[in-house]
């Protein structure tokens, strides 16, 4: 049984985990912790857990193996490195860390203490990011060359997202840092090494300085160009998936997904009758990969990339200037 601690109910995700542990045969929450004492204690109580006011003393409980990360994201690092020195393995929502000098010294803690790690990226467990990414590595998009992704929903603008949800100085940032997590990471682990980024944010809606409207332009190296698009005001948003090569095309529109290619016998788009399997959760491959040593795909290395992309995005938006990614 791997005995799990919850580290803070700050992040809108943080129940969902929760639940998906209590649905496991193989894993059990035995506290919480919150640097918002008031919040941790009814979060313990509804879960019928103790609650631990001392993060140091949490992390030397010997009914805690692991951790869920749902602090503030500027408090990753500081909570993170924690856990890894205190020998724990880590779950933790997105982004890794506001800065990439913030997410070397998560990574370097993690290698250090061998502790096993996973970020949530729940839209690479998807049929469709599967798919595509099979028909990348089949051929039969030829040379991919234009990627575009959109993920929005309308939370600033219904006002259903917490209040603190806008605090730049504990989330990081707005909409891009939140939900342009998934067109990020996505666009990374189809297209490979970004080259450069150019950005435009704005906000329409929310409380300054978080933007709520915002659009990444990412050149990779290959050449392909993707256009990154994320939204807290968009309630009819039509959450698209363009993905286009020179020897065929890959498009889906909230859901449906329709394919060609020239090295089918097929003429027109086809609609696949079935798309590959999902993969489990993000949670559930983490699980597995401290219980049975599998691997975990979303590990340091991923988060780091996608921080990476972020801090560049924002610093492109602030300069107005294409910026060049090292």
């Amino acid at each position: 049984m791997i005995r799990i601690a919850m580290l803070s109910k700050w992040h809108v995700h943080a129940a969902g985990y929760a639940s998906q542990i209590q649905k496991a045969e193989d894993a059990a929450i035995t506290c919480v912790w919150d640097d918002d004492a008031a919040r941790g204690q009814a979060w313990a109580r509804e879960l019928a857990v103790d609650f631990e006011p001392d993060l140091d003393r949490l992390l030397a409980r010997e009914d805690v193996d692991a951790v869920v990360v749902d602090t503030p994201t500027s408090d990753h690092a500081r909570v993170m490195v924690a856990a890894a020195r205190a020998g724990k393995h880590i779950f933790t929502e997105k982004a890794l860390a506001p800065t990439l000098a913030e997410c070397r010294q998560i990574s370097a803690a993690i290698a250090d203490n061998q502790v096993k790690f996973c970020i949530s990226f729940p839209n690479l467990t998807t049929s469709l990011a599967q798919f595509a990414r099979q028909a990348i590595d089949d051929g039969l998009l030829g040379r991919v060359h234009y990627f575009r992704m959109r993920t929005a929903h309308a939370g600033a603008l219904m006002g259903w997202l917490p209040d603190y949800w806008y605090d730049v100085a504990k989330s990081g940032g707005g909409a891009m840092m939140d939900l342009g997590c998934h067109p990020m990471y996505t666009a990374s682990y189809l297209l490979g090494k970004p080259a450069r980024i150019a950005s435009v944010f704005n906000t329409t809606c929310s409380p300054p300085p978080g933007e709520d409207n915002a659009v990444s332009v990412v050149e990779f190296a290959n050449k392909a160009i993707a256009v990154l698009e994320t939204s807290f005001v968009s309630p009819w948003s039509a959450n698209c998936f363009e993905l286009l090569g020179t020897e065929g095309a890959i498009v889906a529109v909230d859901g449906q997904v329709k394919y060609r290619s020239k090295k089918l016998a097929a003429d027109g788009w086809i609609i696949p009758d079935k798309l590959p399997e999902a993969t489990p959760m993000a949670l559930r491959l983490w699980l597995d990969g401290i219980s049975k040593g599998t691997p975990i795909p979303f590990g340091t290395r991923e988060g780091e990339a996608l921080t990476e992309l972020l801090e560049n995005a924002y610093r492109s938006h602030d300069s107005q200037s294409i910026v060049a990614i090292d």
